[in-house]
């Protein structure tokens, strides 16, 4: 018998779910409510339950008697994504540097595991790739997380889905996207420890900037 804290069959299927919508190849499509159901072991009412959430968060539309389609992420949409992370992550460089805080060396312990998956690759797999980006952000929610904002934390983690959904697409289009990835994260390490918000907040509107031109153009 599940215990007091074991995740209900609505928290596991959407803990599934939420994986499965950071896939861009799912965008557009309808998910099976069966399926899922049979994967994460629990009858359809916790999967429907667990859609009616992604609904209210606008990551999936209930359609009469289609079923749940993952929402695509329209450019103007993206381009919005990406202009949030900036305002989220400038604020919290100019909190944490004003208290004295820089989280460079735990955001550097993020680019070292980063670069160790990568390490001797030409190319990624999906699932390397997935794991990057999700290593991507971590970087920068550690970045976020440094305000000492438990709201504003929330709020961007709430963001996670369509953050690494953008991710791995930008990924997707050549490996050295990630080469430059990584570089710009850098910047952002360098501009930290140094204590330089201006140049902190330059760095990380460059790679929000440059990511979001890369996801637009293909190139």
């Amino acid at each position: 018998m599940p215990s007091a804290t074991s995740p209900s069959g609505r928290d596991r299927a959407l803990e599934h779910l939420r994986a499965l919508l950071t896939n861009p190849e799912v965008e557009g499509g309808f998910i099976n409510e069966q399926d899922v159901a049979d994967v994460v072991g629990v009858s359809r009412t916790p999967v429907r339950e667990a859609l009616l959430i992604l609904a209210s968060e606008g990551l999936v539309d209930l359609e009469p008697r289609r079923g749940a389609r993952v929402a695509a992420l329209t450019p103007r949409e993206t381009a919005e994504l990406m202009e949030t992370r900036a305002l989220f992550e400038r604020f919290a460089v100019q909190r944490a540097l004003s208290q004295g805080v820089s989280p460079h060396d735990a955001l550097a312990e993020i680019m070292r595991r980063q670069e160790a998956v990568t390490e001797g690759l030409e190319r990624l797999t999906f699932e390397q790739a997935r794991t990057c980006i999700e290593l991507d952000r971590q970087f920068h929610q550690t970045l976020v997380d440094a305000a000492g904002n438990s709201f504003l934390s929330r709020s961007y983690a709430a963001m996670r889905e369509r953050q690494v959904r953008v991710g791995i697409a930008a990924l997707s289009i050549g490996p050295s996207r990630w080469d430059a990835v990584t570089h710009e994260h850098g910047a952002i390490v360098d501009a930290l420890r140094a204590g330089d918000q201006a140049a902190a907040e330059k760095a990380i509107d460059d790679h929000l900037s440059i990511t979001l031109r890369t996801i637009l153009t293909g190139s």
